[in-house]
Order: structure tokens, then C-alpha cells, then sequence
């Protein structure tokens, strides 16, 4: 059985900041790249071999589930902060108290939370205003998508540990099998079984289910003295307030945001199964373009938690401005790529002639401002790895609830409504210019970065 030191992980409070930087992102890079492939090959496969209801149906799906799993996520990530900062601080008891609390609470939230969604899907879709042709589809996807809240939250739980520990390879590993199965899979359910929608929404959550039984037995192997566990055993009340103090503001910032995507969902619905169809295929290429800024957001959020947990805000002072320059850089090269080849690439979802203008449109208006929003989401995660968390969730909320919903409806009402997507980018500008703005004037900023940080 192999020690922990037998496992390259990455310290982030040595070395050249951005070489470690880029060698933490570029697996998650790769592994966003998978996850995105697994509802771009969903997409691919029911857009070739069924109808565009059906293409329809999963684009306003994914939505309601995104809304309930974020608050959950969120706490996936209030683990990886506290991971992060134990690791700096050298604290490894503390680190194995984190993991089993994790374990428990994967199991107290994700079963009830598959349950709950069964149960509420055909009420959320008529909320949604999902047009008649496109509901019995879409009800159907979302409550097998609900079905894997647990594996979904286990995975990402699991990931966001080994991500605070500074080990970003094995999730992408995980996540390599697991789309492959997921490709197979479809290819069975949707085209040879019939299943349709219901098929492809069948093979993401068995492919789920399958990255986290993975992640388990690695972080089992390789992982001895941490004592993780399949079964939840113990839970810590003071870890779990400790998770919860950055998490919760997080998973409910981010629930609020996804729920803020379900509104402007409605008003996509509004433009009928065309106008769905053609967001949703362009929504597979533009998370395709935006792959560079979750790796590094993760890799800032370790980069600032462990730097934080171990005191050096000497460190922290040369990185808190240079990795979000990077990430927004790549993330516009990235973008400009995907603009010039949009078509070449938006035809290989569907080849409907309307359908393809929608998605023409939303590539070319959502891509040439995404910078910003790379830019935004890497300094958010900089000052939420040293637990400063309520600033960013202000931001986040004024973004979409005072920026990118109003916006929208005015579009909506005033204008041509399927220019919408105009919304986003406005948006972006604003979130990236808010962040700037703390940390340019925020006083509790400027402390962190000229003293080390209180015992915690």
C-alpha cells in the first residue's frame, strides 16, 4: 500500500508561482475538457439520432438540477478550501477529520436530494414554461440526472479534497474512464436501444457513479493515513461548522446563480423549440472554449489557501494579480479560436438551418466577452481560498440578479428577444470590474496580504 509521499502532489507555496500554477490547471483543464464532453457527446449523439425536441428537452433540463446540487457543490468546495489551508499549516489530523465529515455529509444530502427530485421535476418544467412537445422529454432526463445527486456530490467532493491537497491529476484519471464509459454507453442506449433522451441522461449518471467508486478506492490506496471510507462513520460537529461557515455562502451564491439561469432559461423557452435547440447546441461550444477558467480558478483557490494556511503573504502579494491576467489571456485565445471555427464545429450538432443561426449568434456575442468573466471568477476564487467568501458572493449576486436578469428582460420586452445572450457578456464586465474594485480599496484584503493570517 503506498504512502502518501509516494504520490506527486503539487505545493503550491514553493517555486515559480506560475509554473505551478499551469502544472495544477492544465489537468484539471483536461479533465474539464471531459466533463464537458460528457454532455457535448449527449448532445452530439441525441442531436444525430433524434429529434430536435429531444435536443430541446436537455438543454432546459440541466438547469433545475444545477440549482439544487450548487448549494452542495459549494460545500464541496468549503472542503477543498479547508483542505488547502490544513496542508499549508502542515495540520494532517485536522485534514482526516475534514475527509470523514465529507464522507457523511455526501450521504445525508445525496440521497434525499435524488429522491426530492423525482419528485419535482414535472412541477419545475411547467414552471419553466417548457413548451408541450418538449415536456414528457425533459421531465424524464431531469429525474434520472437526480437519480446521481449522490455520485455527483461524492465525485465532487472527493475531487475538491485532492485539489486542496494540491493532487489535480487523479480526478482527471478518474474522469478519463468515466467518459469513456459514458461514450459507449451512449452509443448503446440512445442509437441501438431507443432510449433517447432518457438513455443519454442514463449514461451520464452510471459514468458518474463510476468516477466516484474510483476516486474512493484511489484516495483508499493512496491515501492510508487519512482513513478514508466508502460508508460514512464519523462526523466532527466543529469540521462540519467549519465546512459549512465557507461553503454554505458559496453553494447558496452559486444555487442563486444556477436559479438565476433557470429564469433565463424561461426566457429562452419563450422563443420556442428553434431557439432552445440552437442555445443549447451553442452552449456545448462555448463550455468548450471556457475550459482554462476552472482549472485555474481551482488552482487559485489552492494557490491562495495553502499559501494562506502556511502564512506566506509574501507569496500570495506576487500571485493574487498575475494568475487571473493569465487565465483571462488564455481564456481569449481560447475564445477567438472558437468564434472563427464556430460553424464548422455548431454543424456537427445539428443541421438545421435555424437552429444553427441561434447558435451562430450566442457563440459570437457570449465568447467575445468571456475574458472577463475568467478574469472575475479567478480573483473570487483567490480571496475565497483565504475564507473571505461574503465580497464575492455580493458581486456574484449583483451580477446576475442587478446585471444580467434585468438586462435580459429588457431585451426581452424592448428589443429583438433573441438577443438575449447580450446579457452575458454586460455581466461579465461588471463582475470583473467589481473584484478589481476590492482589490484596489478593500481594507481586509490589504491586511491579508502585509500580515500572516490568525491561528484558525
Amino acid at each position: 500500500m503506498k504512502s502518501r509521499s509516494s504520490v506527486k502532489k503539487i505545493d503550491m507555496t514553493e517555486g515559480s508561482i506560475i509554473r505551478k500554477i499551469v502544472m495544477f490547471a492544465i489537468p484539471m483543464v483536461l479533465g474539464n475538457i471531459l466533463q464537458q464532453l460528457y454532455t457535448t457527446v449527449d448532445t452530439l449523439v441525441v442531436g444525430n439520432f433524434c429529434d430536435k425536441t429531444a435536443l430541446a428537452a436537455m438543454g432546459t433540463s440541466s438547469q433545475p438540477v444545477e440549482v439544487l446540487l450548487c448549494v452542495f457543490l459549494g460545500i464541496g468546495g468549503g472542503v477543498s478550501i479547508r483542505a488547502s489551508q490544513y496542508i499549508g499549516a502542515g495540520k494532517t489530523e485536522k485534514l482526516k477529520s475534514v475527509c470523514a465529515t465529507a464522507v457523511s455529509f455526501v450521504y445525508i444530502c445525496g440521497i434525499p436530494l435524488a429522491i426530492l427530485g423525482f419528485f419535482i421535476s414535472p412541477l419545475i418544467m411547467r414552471l419553466m414554461g417548457v413548451p408541450e412537445d418538449t415536456m414528457a422529454q425533459a421531465v424524464s432526463y431531469t429525474r434520472i440526472i437526480f437519480f446521481g445527486a449522490l455520485g455527483n456530490l461524492g465525485y465532487n467532493m472527493n475531487a475538491g479534497i485532492l485539489r486542496g491537497m494540491g493532487d489535480s491529476k487523479a480526478s482527471l484519471w478518474f474522469l478519463m474512464i468515466s467518459c469513456f464509459v459514458n461514450i459507449l454507453l451512449d452509443l448503446l442506449f440512445v442509437p441501438v436501444l431507443g432510449l433517447g433522451v432518457s438513455g443519454a441522461a442514463l449514461s451520464t449518471i452510471l459514468s458518474m457513479y463510476l468516477s466516484w467508486l474510483i476516486s474512493i478506492i484511489y484516495m483508499i490506496r493512496r491515501f492510508p493515513e487519512l482513513d478514508f471510507t466508502f460508508l460514512p462513520r464519523h462526523l466532527s460537529g466543529k469540521e462540519l461548522k467549519n465546512i459549512l461557515s465557507i461553503g454554505i455562502p458559496i453553494g447558496i451564491n452559486q444555487s442563486l446563480f444556477a436559479f438565476g439561469h433557470m429564469m433565463m432559461q424561461t426566457l429562452v423557452n419563450a422563443n420556442g423549440t428553434d431557439f432552445m435547440a440552437g442555445i443549447s447546441v451553442a452552449g456545448r461550444v462555448t463550455s468548450l472554449a471556457n475550459i482554462a477558467i476552472g482549472g485555474f480558478s481551482s488552482a487559485a483557490s489552492t494557490f491562495s489557501g495553502q499559501n494562506y494556511g502556511a502564512g506566506k503573504t509574501e507569496r500570495l502579494r506576487r500571485g493574487y494579480m498575475l494568475i487571473p491576467a493569465v487565465s483571462g489571456g488564455i481564456t481569449l485565445l481560447f475564445g477567438l479560436i472558437f468564434i472563427a471555427l464556430r460553424m464548422p464545429i455548431l454543424r456537427f450538432f445539428s443541421q438545421d438551418a435555424v437552429v444553427l443561426e441561434f447558435a451562430e449568434r450566442y457563440v459570437i456575442i457570449v465568447l467575445a466577452g468571456q475574458w472577463c468573466f475568467a478574469i472575475y471568477n479567478t480573483i473570487s476564487n483567490i480571496i475565497n481560498g483565504v475564507g473571505l467568501i461574503k465580497y464575492t458572493m455580493l458581486i456574484s449576486l449583483l451580477m446576475l440578479w442587478a446585471v444580467r436578469i434585468p438586462v435580459a428582460y429588457i431585451i426581452s420586452i424592448f428589443f429583438d428577444s433573441t438577443y438575449i445572450m447580450l446579457c452575458y457578456p454586460i455581466s461579465f464586465v461588471f463582475g470583473m470590474l467589481g473584484m478589481l474594485f476590492y482589490y484596489i480599496f478593500s481594507p481586509k484584503w490589504k491586511q491579508i496580504l502585509q500580515a500572516a493570517p490568525a491561528e484558525f
